[in-house]
């Protein structure tokens, strides 16, 4: 019987170093972020745009990267359009890839283009991104 007690102690010792071992060691990790996010707050990484900039850059056809969430996703023929948010506003990307889904933290590299659409003499036209 005493055997048993002291192994029994020897399995409850082993099982609570493990524990406090397992807790020091969660404790001590660093919190998971995705790359450029902050908790609660979007902070950007020094080459990233904010969305809200791009209709600024629409006139230079300049390669920018972006970085947020997908909102939606819009099958094209043989391409794919996204729309991402990054909080500063939306913006459309047209890609030939299909690997991104909704609610997806993303950063795309693309070139910023603007499509004119002229209805009676006013222009409703869209600035978007086509991934590089």
């Amino acid at each position: 019987m005493t055997k048993l007690v002291s192994f029994m102690q020897k399995v409850q010792n082993f099982y609570l170093g493990f524990t406090l071992l397992c807790v020091v060691g969660l404790c001590s990790c660093a919190p998971l972020n995705v790359s450029g996010w902050e908790t609660n707050n979007i902070s950007f990484a020094a080459n990233v745009t904010p969305i809200r900039e791009l209709k600024s850059k629409a006139d230079k056809k300049q390669t920018v990267r972006i970085q947020g969430t997908v909102e939606k996703q819009v099958p094209l023929v043989q391409r794919w359009a996204y729309m991402i948010n990054d909080s500063t506003g939306t913006v459309w990307v047209v890609s030939n890839k299909n690997n991104f889904t909704e609610g997806q933290s993303v950063v795309i590299k693309g070139k910023v283009l603007y499509k004119s659409i002229a209805i009676a003499d006013q222009d409703f036209g869209e600035v978007y991104l086509e991934q590089e």
